[in-house]
Parts: structure tokens; C-alpha cells; sequence
């Protein structure tokens, strides 16, 4: 006998949603039964966050409709939504760190006693929260900022089931999470799942996709590009129907020759990391850093960059030895793409043009003008060269998608004739199509181009993704707890073996 599928939690049909002459949802379909993580999933700009958006209240829909266990669905306020049964956890997480987590886990709904609020009634419901999560053994009142990210994470879902809630929404919840926090994390889905919650789960990353995920929706430019079991579906097939198009290769890889020793560095110390590093990169190849989250990478980075500065060891750039600041690394040809775009990688609120121009060294005449126009066809080029979607040099930085964000930032680099490339997790937050461009323009500088006399570039990449250090790199070295392993060629590592020595159990033979 044939098993009766299901009847959804909640069903959206026919979403629509324009913001002016943009349509951003063109009748949109999700539909997630009980019991089910259904991964949302689609480059950055497809639709998936208005969608989600309308789901918890948050934007009225133009037209179509939602239901919600069957029954006509349309809430007028988040808070309506979230009394329905709707949590969304998004990537930057909203907790009130000064607080213990009781107080966060109840926050807004502390029951009442006497005019009071009852003390030992939210200490109980927030220990059932997270009892139901598997961390009844975590002490309600420790403060949430004390708290490592993954536990915050935790918190966050427990206040969503103290509320009572149906269907949760969870957008990158793994971007900021070690291996270790994501197998926890995956852990907690699993027990929701297996009391009936409808998880809607959004992610770049496919491959956890596929690990923790039942079904799938594409979104591509607002609409329903497919859907169905995920068992059913490859990556690939998945890619491809995130883009619109075959995607060939997405790790393009040139003929590289590597030459000249561009970074010799020896026993490279510093206060807290690194401990001891010692490696060459060389002109023509990439170097990849790989380890944990807080193993010391990028404070290596930081440190050969001249931000951090050094306790011990010696850093030869070409043939400038010693001491340095980011200033003299640039003059020394080298430049640096932060993690942390938002703060330390580019200026939000100034132009494109500004941005690629800012350091002016190549831009003011010998007066120490900085003409406007000149800008402008700076910026034009490089928008052109590395395929930068933009409205016009004169859009805000902080208005592109990521993907465009980090192209940017490395124009900045390239418009500074560095040969020198510290790129530290390039790819992080940035969707499989943009990402298939950043990995095609490392393969394209790291090869040079001879034909145009455009020479190969030095690039050492740190990134916490595995897939893309074995795809992009020529050869890798480990960081475990500020040490730096070896490099060697990325053929002889496979994910298991990175993580093994990542995690101090080895490295292969």
C-alpha cells in the first residue's frame, strides 16, 4: 500500500512581489509538509529572502496566496506571523548578548505573576526549550554573550519553539559555524524534524544541502526554476538550474607555471597567532591555507600584510625584508581582500569608482589632482574586465550582491598592479554562479596571459571550504592551532585528510 504523502504545513502559490519596475517574486510556488527541511536555494537577488519575507509577515504580497495547515493564510505584521507558528533565524543572529539566555529564550513572553514577572516560570520554559534540543544540560542563566556562535544559534531556536513555533526559517545559519557546530546543528534539525517542524533551510552551500535537506526549491530572477527530492538531483543539476545554463567547469584550471618565490616566510610568529609558519609562495600558483575556524589564517594573513606585527620569525616580500606596514606592502606589490567586507574590505556607502580608485596612487596627476572623469573610465574598465553588475560606476558598494562586492574588491588590487594576491575567504557569502566567476578570475591571474604580456600573479587563499581549496589551489598546507603544516600539492589531500590534519590527527604520506 502506497504511503499517503503528507498535506503541507504551509503552501505559498502564485507569489508575486514588485518593488517599483522591479519584479522580485513572479508567482513564486513553495509548499513544505511536517516533519521536512526543504532547502530554499538560488543565487543571490533569485527572490529567496522577499519570499521568505512574505511567509513572516514582513512584506505584503501583490498577489497570490499562502496557507497555513490548510487554512487561509495572510499575516498582516511579523508579529501576527510569529504568533502563527512562523520563526525566521537569519544569518546575523538577534540576540540580546547582555542578557542570560532565559531572559533572550522568553524575551517578550516572560510569564506573569503578582504584576511580576515569574522568575522561576521562564527559568522552566527555557530549560524545556532547550531540552527539547538536546541541551537541557545548558544553564539558563549564563550570559548569551559568553556564549560561543553555535550555542547563540541554539538559543535563538529554542526561543522559536518557546513561542510555538511550526515552521522555522533558518538563512545561512552555517556561515559563521565550525564542522564540529555544523554536525550540531544538524543534530538539532534532525530532532526537529523528527517532532514534525517545517524547516525552510537557505544555504550557498550545496553540499550541506544535500547531507541535511529532503526536497529543494529553486528560485532564478523570481520565479521557480524546479524543485523535488533532493536524493533525486545532483550538485550539478542543481547548478545548473540555479544559473539557467549548463555550468561547464566550476573550477576552471589554466596552465600554471609557477616561477619566482614572490612571499618567503620563516618561522612566522605572532601575539595570539600565528605560533610558527613557515612557507614560499611563488609567482604563477595559488597557495592554499586551510584549518579550523580560529586556527590562526588569517591572523597570518594579517600578520605578512603588515596590520598585525610580528613577534617572531622573518617575512621576505620579493626582496623587502623586515618590518612593514599595509603601505609599504602595497608599494611592495602586495595587496589583501579581508573576510569582513563590510568593514575592513571596502567603503559601503562611497561609489564603485571610489572604492577601486582609493588608494589614488595611480589616479592623481602630478599636482595631486584626482580628476572625476578619469575615475569614472577607470571604473568602467574594471567593471568590464571582471564582469562587475552595476547600475554605473556612481552605485554604492554596499548595493551590489556580495559576489559583485568582492569583485571590487579585488579590481582595487588589480587597478594597484599588485602581483601579490592575500585573499582571505573570497567566496564567503557569495552564490554558486558568483562564485564560479571569482574561482575563473584566480585560475585567470594565477595563469597570467602571456598573448596581452600580462604577467602570472602569487595568490595565497585562506577558506574554510574544502571543495574550493581542492578545486582551486595547486597546492595547500594546514593550520592546526598556529602552526602551519607543510604544503603540498593538492592532489595528494582529499576533504578527509585536510580535516584530519585540520584537526591534528595527521597529515597524508
Amino acid at each position: 500500500m502506497t504511503q499517503a504523502t503528507p498535506a503541507p504545513r504551509f503552501a505559498m502559490r502564485g507569489i508575486r512581489k514588485s518593488f517599483g519596475a522591479t519584479a522580485a517574486l513572479q508567482g513564486v510556488d513553495l509548499a513544505v509538509a511536517p516533519g521536512e527541511v526543504h532547502a530554499l536555494i538560488g543565487e543571490n537577488g533569485a527572490g529567496k529572502s522577499t519570499l521568505m519575507k512574505v511567509l513572516a509577515g514582513a512584506i505584503r504580497p501583490d498577489a497570490g496566496e499562502m496557507l497555513l495547515d490548510g487554512q487561509p493564510f495572510a499575516p498582516a505584521t511579523t508579529q501576527a506571523a510569529r504568533e502563527a507558528g512562523v520563526a525566521m533565524i537569519y544569518q546575523e543572529l538577534s540576540l540580546a548578548p547582555h542578557l542570560p539566555v532565559e531572559d533572550n529564550i522568553m524575551l517578550g513572553m516572560e510569564p506573569i505573576r503578582f504584576g511580576l514577572r515569574d522568575r522561576t516560570a521562564i527559568r522552566d520554559r527555557a530549560h524545556e526549550a532547550l531540552a527539547m534540543l538536546g541541551y537541557g544540560s545548558l544553564e539558563p542563566r549564563t550570559r548569551v554573550g559568553d556564549l560561543p556562535i553555535a550555542t547563540r544559534q541554539v538559543v535563538e531556536i529554542a526561543r522559536a519553539l518557546a513561542v510555538g513555533c511550526k515552521i522555522l526559517v533558518l538563512d545561512e545559519p552555517t556561515s559563521s559555524l565550525t564542522l564540529a557546530d555544523i554536525d550540531h546543528l544538524f543534530g538539532v534539525l534532525d530532532t526537529l524534524r523528527s517532532k514534525g517542524h517545517a524547516i525552510v533551510y537557505i544555504s550557498h552551500f550545496l553540499e550541506e544541502v544535500k547531507r541535511i535537506a529532503d526536497k529543494f526549491t529553486v528560485l532564478r530572477d523570481g520565479q521557480t526554476a524546479g524543485s523535488g527530492a533532493i536524493a533525486e538531483h545532483s550538485i550539478e543539476e542543481i547548478v545548473n538550474l540555479m544559473i539557467g545554463r549548463k555550468l561547464e567547469q566550476l573550477y576552471p584550471r589554466s596552465t600554471r607555471t609557477p616561477g619566482e618565490v614572490m612571499i618567503h616566510a620563516v618561522g612566522i610568529g605572532a601575539a595570539p597567532k600565528p605560533v610558527n609558519a613557515t612557507f614560499d609562495l611563488r609567482r604563477g600558483e595559488v597557495l592554499g591555507l586551510a584549518g579550523l575556524v580560529g586556527a590562526g589564517r588569517t591572523e597570518l594573513l594579517r600578520t605578512l600584510f603588515g596590520l598585525d606585527p610580528v613577534a617572531s620569525g622573518e617575512i621576505t616580500v620579493r626582496v623587502h625584508s623586515g618590518w612593514a606596514t599595509p603601505r609599504d606592502r602595497w608599494q611592495q606589490g602586495a595587496g589583501m581582500v579581508s573576510e569582513d567586507r563590510a568593514t575592513e574590505g571596502l567603503a559601503g556607502s562611497l561609489s564603485i569608482a571610489s572604492n577601486i580608485t582609493m588608494n589614488l596612487s595611480h589616479d592623481a596627476s602630478p599636482l595631486g589632482i584626482v580628476h572625476p572623469r578619469h575615475i569614472e573610465t577607470v571604473a568602467r574598465e574594471w567593471i568590464d574586465r571582471l564582469g562587475i553588475r552595476t547600475r554605473g560606476p556612481d552605485q554604492e558598494v554596499r548595493t551590489l550582491s556580495g559576489g559583485n562586492q568582492q569583485k571590487v574588491a579585488i579590481a582595487r588590487l588589480l587597478h594597484e598592479k599588485v602581483d601579490i594576491l592575500l585573499l582571505d575567504e573570497p567566496t564567503r557569502g557569495i552564490d554558486v554562479a558568483s562564485k564560479s566567476q571569482i574561482y575563473e578570475l584566480i585560475d585567470r591571474l594565477a595563469a597570467g596571459d602571456p598573448e596581452h604580456d600580462i604577467q602570472p600573479r602569487a595568490i595565497l587563499l585562506v577558506s574554510s571550504y574544502l571543495p574550493e581549496l581542492l578545486g582551486v589551489c595547486d597546492r595547500i598546507a594546514v593550520m592546526h592551532r598556529g602552526t602551519l603544516g607543510p604544503a603540498r600539492p593538492a592532489s595528494a589531500w582529499t576533504e578527509h585528510t585536510l580535516l584530519l590534519a585540520a584537526t591534528g590527527q595527521g597529515t597524508p604520506a
